[in-house]
């Protein structure tokens, strides 16, 4: 009887560890909640995101979006915003650092 409290204890500890990890330690998870609010912000369609690095601050996480759709598709224009949040997933700031043609190569 013992020996179950103590896998319960464990298991519960875990769990416990488990929850307490916090979206804003995973970069996946970052990419994702500033690519869902820049996009609530601008109103465009998010194609992906680029790029996501940690700073003192909080993150910052390069997000690619569609801002012009056109035919064919390799004409279309995007846009990479810069997408700043601090530690606990709060946007601090967004700007665009630059526009491009889908079908461009890169400079």
């Amino acid at each position: 009887m013992a020996e179950q409290s103590r896998t319960r204890v464990r298991s519960s500890t875990a769990a416990r560890k488990h929850q307490k990890k916090t979206p804003e330690k995973d970069p996946g998870s970052v990419a994702r909640r500033a690519a869902e609010l820049l996009q609530g912000l601008i109103s465009q369609r998010v194609e992906g995101v680029s790029a996501v690095r940690r700073t003192d601050g909080g993150w910052c996480v390069e997000v690619d979006v569609l801002e012009l759709a056109r035919i064919p598709d390799t004409t279309s224009l995007l846009a990479t915003y810069e997408v700043k949040l601090d530690d606990d997933g709060e946007l601090l700031e967004y700007y665009r650092t630059h526009r491009y043609r889908r079908g461009a190569a890169d400079q």
